[in-house]
């Protein structure tokens, strides 16, 4: 925060429009997540959280600091109806938890860039979705005070793509929960149809997530061990999923989507998270893993080594033999195995909540000073 004499109070303006969604996917999950730490965390600045939809009275804990402004709109609700309100209440700073500030506004703002994943992989996303993403975020790298970026491979990603300076930039990172462990993993097995021994990947089936990689290297692992454990893919199919990538491979198994309330019983009784993807601004399943105890294979691609640290076996993502090699030293070698659990409890403090909320406010708090 500001130090003792500056400190004063704000009046900070949220867009939390993502909060109120029916299905809650990753963006809307860390907006509303972010904003109940901030909230609890401040007790001096004046919050007016903006919505789109009226929020359920749970959403958000009443707070002596935080008022709610409800301004319902069914199209294009950022760039006109939030965009008029903030000119309405000329607030001293708005923070934007997602990729998109309103085209005219006044004041000063900080914004949230989770990822570029569209400027490494345009064909997953159709051309009007990608067209849309580019020029907002573009514009929103402009036009912010400050961003806040997810990952240091985000950030660079910004100043590679829009030349963003690095000094605009603040590395904060998400808060990941443990995954609730919410019914036995023999229950969870049986209800997908799956074998006791196995390996994990859990996410959307699409060509960044490297599935076709990952099941070769799965059938090279089986060639070299006696017994081999199956493989789980976990997760729907996406954009341009190719049925070809895991045909033919012996004791694979695509569960289609999984149940939010399975995925903590699927990966505590994985022998290993498989997650050697191709690009992730922010790879939650490699931290979700870290925190029951399930050790992890990840790439040395986008932000997946900076999260894993020295708590994961990080490789080479187009490296077949490299993935094969690192599951059977998952298999095969119990201290080895002991290490990782062990530093990766270590490494999941370092993605709080509570640390994220501390320095959104000091980035708040910073640019409406200067």
């Amino acid at each position: 925060m500001l130090d003792d004499e500056a400190l004063v109070s704000l009046r900070i303006a949220i867009d939390a429009s993502r909060t109120t969604v029916a299905r809650v996917t990753g963006t809307e999950h860390y907006a509303i997540e972010l904003i109940r730490a901030l909230l609890a965390l401040n007790q001096t600045h004046h919050i007016t959280l903006y919505f789109r939809d009226t929020p359920a009275p749970e959403l958000f804990p009443p707070h002596d600091y935080a008022v709610h402004k409800i301004i319902p709109f069914r199209r294009v609700w950022t760039h006109l109806r939030f965009a008029g309100a903030l000119w309405q209440d000329r607030p001293d700073v708005t923070l934007v938890p997602a990729h998109t500030l309103p085209f005219a506004f006044p004041g000063k703002a900080v914004v949230t860039v989770h990822d570029l994943g569209y400027k490494h992989f345009p064909k997953a996303h159709p051309f009007k979705q990608r067209t849309y993403l580019d020029i907002t975020t573009r514009y929103s790298a402009s036009r912010a005070t400050r961003i806040m970026a997810d990952s240091q491979a985000t950030a660079d990603d910004l100043t590679r793509f829009y030349g963003t300076s690095a000094r605009k930039i603040d590395i904060v990172y998400p808060g990941v929960e443990a995954p609730v462990v919410v019914n036995e993993t023999s229950a969870v097995l049986e209800k997908y149809g799956l074998p006791e021994r196995y390996f994990l990947f859990i996410g959307t089936l699409q060509p960044r997530k490297n599935i076709a990689n990952i099941a070769r290297a799965y059938a090279h692992y089986r060639e070299q061990v006696e017994t081999p454990a199956d493989f789980v893919f976990a997760g729907g199919k996406g954009w341009l999923f190719d049925e070809a990538w895991t045909a033919g491979i012996e004791g694979v198994h695509l569960t289609g989507y999984i149940d939010a309330e399975d995925k903590g019983a699927l990966m505590t009784g994985a022998i290993g998270l498989v997650f050697p993807t191709l690009f992730e601004g922010f790879g939650f399943p490699v931290i979700e893993a870290m925190h029951v105890g399930t050790p992890v294979i990840t790439s040395t691609s986008s932000s997946l080594q900076e999260l894993a640290g020295e708590a994961a076996i990080c490789v080479d993502p187009n490296n077949i033999g490299a993935i094969a090699s690192a599951m059977i030293t998952l298999e095969i070698d119990l201290q080895q195995r002991e290490t990782l659990i062990a530093r990766g409890h270590q490494q999941t403090q370092k993605f709080t909540w509570s640390s994220a909320a501390e320095q959104t406010l000091y980035t708040l708090e910073q640019t409406a000073k200067y």
